[in-house]
């Protein structure tokens, strides 16, 4: 065996434990040190904010019965049969919002004679006309939900407003949680528990704390970095890989949160651009309607970074261990192609996705023949747009960064082994060269 066979022969010995294809190895004990001293401190803020904040319950309050603000009951259709609508007294949708009204619908309708399924009036029936050009039909059997106006006259008190769609999002949500199972295994089982954690912060404290009165940015912050913690760590471990992930969505979330207040202030956004929030103003005057749209910007973003910054951390970890000699520097560059091309479909997706979500208002424009730049300053749009961009922004920077802070994590987390196999290949180096010397002395 020559001296540069026998070499090699004992180098894969000497670095046999960095090419191993199970969980990443975990950091030193300083880089540990250094890693808590950041995230300890802020999960305690965290929870001591969540603990000073934290308010109990929605203040009460009487229904308007406007919106979506009303007693609600549950009902069933026991009955439907054709009548005629001039019969009825049908009158036309548009009449009222025109002060003069329209011709009395003529043609078929349909009568449906509804069962109260709850309250104080159980039992008791009344009947709804459905028009022809009417977008929902009822089915006999079918459940809907009932507004309840107990103060109105007796057969005036219900009314249909919606259907019961208990059952078919109920078994949406179960083959969700079965497909997730299946394919995610332990893993899938820790995300779902995550999921319920998340939701759970979200109605018992960020919206309660909201309408008792509470900043809403400060409450999104502190709500939302509870849900990060959270969610990341139970479903990707308590490790310096996930702690990395931490720390760059909080950095691309503090670049949110700054462009948002900025953005919103300069383009003067109210947030108060449709009935919903119109309504929770004039029952809460004293919520901040512009913070509010700010920490649903922040929380919004929320999600997507995480996605960005778990998946960036795994591929230089990846990485390093594929190739344990490349240097951050090398991490990073390798890194970084990959990020650039999850920034590239990420983003994307971002805009459809609000642009689906805006594509009913986006037709009124059509159908108003505006022009595009009087469309996108117009401030129900302005704020999509302010919302899409601050987020994708952050979405952007948290490449960059969390690639930069995982390169320099995963290569001191080799600091020590790297050291070893240096000394183990010096050592078999020479070993080699002594045999050789011995070789050719003979």
């Amino acid at each position: 065996m020559t001296p540069t066979e026998r070499t090699h022969h004992h180098a894969p010995h000497a670095h046999g434990h960095a090419h191993s294809h199970g969980p990443a190895k975990p950091v030193s004990a300083h880089l540990r040190k250094v890693i808590a001293a950041v995230l300890v401190p802020f999960a305690a803020a965290v929870v001591a904010g969540m603990v000073i904040l934290w308010p109990g319950s929605a203040p009460p309050h009487q229904h308007s019965g406007l919106g979506l603000d009303q007693q609600t009951e549950s009902g069933r259709v026991v009955k439907i049969e054709e009548v005629d609508c001039a019969k009825v007294g049908a009158q036309p949708q548009q009449q009222q919002q025109s002060p003069q009204g329209g011709a009395p619908v003529t043609g078929p309708c349909e009568q449906a004679t509804i069962e109260v399924g709850s309250g104080p009036d159980k039992g008791v029936t009344f009947t709804e006309i459905v028009q022809p050009s009417a977008s929902r039909r009822y089915t006999v059997g079918e459940g809907v939900v009932l507004a309840y106006a107990p103060k109105a006259p007796e057969n005036l008190r219900y009314s249909v407003t919606d259907v019961d769609r208990n059952v078919p999002m109920v078994l949406l949500a179960a083959v969700f949680a079965v497909a997730v199972v299946a394919i995610g295994r332990l893993r899938g089982v820790f995300a779902l528990v995550a999921l319920v954690i998340s939701f759970g912060v979200l109605t018992m404290f960020i919206l309660p704390a909201i309408l008792q009165g509470s900043d809403p940015l400060l409450v999104a912050v502190i709500g939302g970095s509870a849900i990060m913690l959270i969610a990341l760590y139970m479903c990707h471990g308590l490790n310096a890989r996930t702690s990395v992930a931490v720390l760059g969505t909080l950095t691309s979330l503090l670049l949110i949160g700054l462009l948002g207040a900025g953005f919103i202030g300069w383009a003067h956004l109210t947030g108060n651009t449709d009935d919903t929030t119109g309504l929770v103003h004039g029952l809460y005057p004293h919520i901040e309607i512009q913070g509010l749209l700010l920490a649903g910007i922040i929380i919004g973003s929320l999600g997507v970074l995480d996605d960005v910054t778990v998946t960036q951390t795994s591929a230089v970890w990846e990485l390093k261990e594929a190739d344990p000699k490349a240097n951050w520097r090398k991490l990073y560059a390798s890194a970084m192609r990959i990020g650039r091309d999850h920034i590239a479909s990420v983003v994307n997706t971002l805009v459809m996705a609000y642009a689906g979500a805006s594509l009913p208002l986006l037709l009124l424009f059509s159908i108003a023949d505006s022009g595009v730049g009087r469309v996108a300053t117009s401030e129900i749009v302005a704020e999509e747009i302010v919302r899409t961009l601050v987020g994708s922004i952050g979405l952007v920077a948290s490449v960059p960064v969390t690639t930069f802070l995982a390169a320099l994590v995963v290569s001191a987390d080799r600091h020590n082994t790297s050291k070893g196999s240096k000394r183990g290949s010096k050592g078999g180096s020479r070993t080699a060269k002594s045999g050789g010397r011995r070789r050719r002395a003979k």
